[in-house]
């Protein structure tokens, strides 16, 4: 496999200093859940270390904050999980659990949550939604549903066995990554409220795309020996290698090349930050959360690219999941 160590990121890494508050109390709030924290044994789980990718991923938020971006990255990485087996190749079953979850979001009535993975969605959407603005909550309702719609998709592919052309991949990518909700997160951990203005000024929004999809190509390397034997084919290395018709390693090499270009780009774009907020007429005010939730976009950046060289969560085949 090619050397992923060889993407260059010219970005410090920061690492928040509330990591064993956020990894224990993250324990508490797994005991809470068994069934769903059973999708991965316990010693396969603690090689993951969700706590440090929180750390690195979310360096300046507060220990409550910094625990209730564990328990939300802990729960994205658990439920993506619990289709690895044959559940994630039963498409309309995947769609009756994603509507039942994103059913959550738009009435989230406790006693309308069955099953665990409800529950602990349930009890996460209350947390990161408690006295947020109704911009917001709108957002974040869309991004939520969004990721969740996307599963069926991806078990279908399973089941047809087609690898997808570059757009189709992205559609589905873009979706199951759940960036855009990790990235709504940045206002609610910080406590910020970015200016409309900003938050879909050009640059910002290309800086968010990039930071969301340099993850997920490093992530199609990584986790190309799992995924490939179990039939994904929501995969850019597959994509590649069958468009270009080259070896795997050649499409690895591919898909890194890209990655390179994309952070590239996204330091050429924070140049041009500060004419887009003189162009914008910002105020102090508003340049503050402005700026830091660049900073959170680049923090997600640096962090998740230095986790997934030391996480043990690609290291070797998951056993069999169970249902979420």
């Amino acid at each position: 496999m090619s050397d992923l160590t060889s993407l260059e990121v010219p970005f410090p890494l920061r690492r928040n200093p509330h990591y064993q508050h956020a990894n224990d109390e993250h324990q508490r709030w797994l005991e809470r859940f068994p069934a769903l924290a059973a999708i991965a044994s316990e010693s396969v789980y603690a090689r993951w270390d969700v706590a440090d990718l929180a750390a690195v991923a979310y360096p300046s938020c507060s220990a409550e904050s910094l625990t209730l971006a564990t328990d939300l990255l802990g729960f994205y990485l658990l439920f993506d999980d619990g289709f690895d087996g044959e559940l994630g190749r039963r498409p309309a079953d995947v769609a009756r659990i994603c509507e039942r979850l994103t059913g959550l979001v738009f009435d989230p009535d406790p006693a309308r949550a069955r099953t665990e993975s409800e529950r602990a969605f349930l009890d996460l959407w209350e947390r990161s939604t408690a006295g947020m603005p109704a911009r917001w909550l709108a957002r974040a309702a869309y991004n939520w549903e969004r990721y969740f719609a996307s599963h069926p998709a991806e078990a279908a592919g399973r089941v047809a066995g087609l690898i997808p052309d570059r757009e189709g991949y992205l559609v589905v990518r873009r979706g199951t990554a759940a960036m855009e909700t990790v990235f709504d997160m940045i206002e609610r951990l910080d406590h910020l409220e970015v200016p409309q203005a900003a938050l879909h000024h050009p640059v910002l929004r290309q800086l968010r795309q990039i930071a969301a999809d340099v993850p997920s190509l490093s992530n199609d390397v990584y986790s190309y020996p799992l995924e490939a034997p179990r039939g994904d084919v929501y995969n850019l290395v597959m994509v590649a290698r069958r468009e270009r018709g080259c070896s795997i390693d050649e499409a690895f090499e591919v898909v890194l090349a890209e990655a390179q270009q994309m952070i590239d780009h996204f330091a050429e774009l924070t140049r041009q930050l500060p004419d887009a907020y003189r162009q914008l007429g910002l105020t102090t005010d508003e340049l503050e959360p402005t700026r830091r939730y660049v900073d959170g976009l680049t923090a997600w950046l640096v962090g998740y690219l230095d986790w997934e060289e030391r996480t043990g969560r690609y290291a070797a085949p998951q056993p069999a999941p169970h249902t979420p």
